[in-house]
């Protein structure tokens, strides 16, 4: 769901211009790690930020790790960029970007962890190829994972997360950490995304995997 536009951020987010990239992201592609202070920790990308919450906890727990989000809607972006200044995250940087273009972005083998948060379930059938979980956005993420990459999934909506399992499945990736109640599971949960703890509050189950990127990498045309 799309905020209501609020003119006054497109003024104060440039306060945040050190963490914040709003376009030109497709220069870096290949060279990623080299805007931050130590190039050679891994490189891991959350695809659809929001405002922020997880990947500003992450950034806290993992100085060991460099970290990108990406968001398209500047409304949330700002609130992301602000939590991540206010808790010193000096590891994380942050894109408004289209992730249907990801690989106009980074580089074969550039990423080392995707995190794909409560993404837009799409119900209707018709819409199936817009999913992030979408067979066409596997082979995708498989391209730009490390050799043995890994995708962390988490959804509170049971047909997207059905669906996805069977998607990962197809296209020959190693699932582990499946739950369907994460948060009564003994699986780590480090850090909540906003409207996970909104709904989790509600009594709402989370849906959780982890998927490590198959050793063939489609490299063709992708299955329609």
């Amino acid at each position: 769901m799309r905020l209501r536009r609020k003119p006054w951020i497109d003024q104060a987010i440039t306060e945040y211009e050190h963490i914040v990239r709003l376009q030109g992201g497709e220069m870096y592609k290949g060279h990623w790690r080299e805007l931050f202070a130590n190039p050679t920790l891994p490189l891991w990308v959350e695809l659809g930020t929001g405002k922020g919450n997880f990947i500003s906890r992450m950034a806290q727990l993992h100085k060991e790790v460099n970290f990108i989000g990406i968001e398209i809607q500047l409304g949330v972006l700002y609130y992301a960029a602000k939590k991540c200044a206010d808790v010193e995250a000096t590891n994380v940087q942050l894109l408004r970007f289209d992730v249907a273009f990801l690989e106009e972005l980074f580089a074969p083998g550039e990423v080392d962890r995707f995190f794909i948060n409560f993404c837009d379930p799409w119900p209707k059938k018709r819409h199936a190829k817009r999913r992030l979980t979408h067979r066409s956005f596997l082979d995708r993420y498989a391209r730009l994972l490390s050799p043995q990459g890994r995708l962390d999934f988490k959804s509170d909506n049971e047909g997207l997360f059905i669906f996805s399992l069977e998607e990962f499945q197809q296209r020959q990736w190693k699932l582990t950490e499946i739950t369907y109640d994460l948060h009564h599971s003994n699986i780590l949960n480090e850090a909540m995304t906003e409207y996970e703890e909104k709904f989790s509050a509600k009594g709402q189950p989370i849906f959780h995997c982890a998927a490590f990127c198959p050793c063939e990498v489609r490299t063709g045309e992708e299955e329609k």
